[in-house]
């Protein structure tokens, strides 16, 4: 059995080691690696959701990469929304319903996402773009 003495000193070495736990998640970051930047597919569909959310935006949209492909729902991955921001996306430019083409570079391991590089909406014509490459490594320099 491990006893702990509560004399000052203990509880301050333990209020120390656990804020130190807590700051170590805030500097890991996952690379851009898993998606093939070389490649651009092309996906026509309907979105589905958009998760407007820290660390990633994500817009699941459901459609095909080739004409007779049956539709499924595609995962794609952004950067922050600071960084969309920042780059002229709001949080409605890209809404549930809209139908879209979207140009992104697809994940090595063959599933259904990808890292978007453009989306345009098909009743509008506007575009927007991101680059999840570009925009994540500004923010670890």
């Amino acid at each position: 059995m491990i006893t702990f003495k509560a004399t000052k000193r203990n509880l301050l070495k333990l209020v120390f080691l656990t804020s130190l736990m807590g700051t170590v998640p805030s500097f890991a970051h996952h690379s851009t690696t898993m998606f093939d930047h070389n490649k651009s597919v092309v996906l026509n569909g309907v979105v589905k959701e958009v998760q407007w959310t820290n660390p990633h935006v994500g817009i699941f949209v459901t459609g095909a990469t080739q004409p007779n492909e049956e539709p499924a729902v595609w995962l794609m991955e952004m950067t922050s929304p600071g960084n969309l921001v920042r780059d002229g996306w709001k949080r409605t430019s890209i809404k549930a319903g809209d139908k879209v083409e979207v140009s992104f570079s697809p994940l090595r391991n063959g599933s259904k996402g990808g890292a978007l590089k453009k989306i345009t909406l098909i009743d509008t014509g506007e575009s927007f773009t991101t680059n999840i490459r570009s925009a994540e490594r500004a923010n670890l320099e």
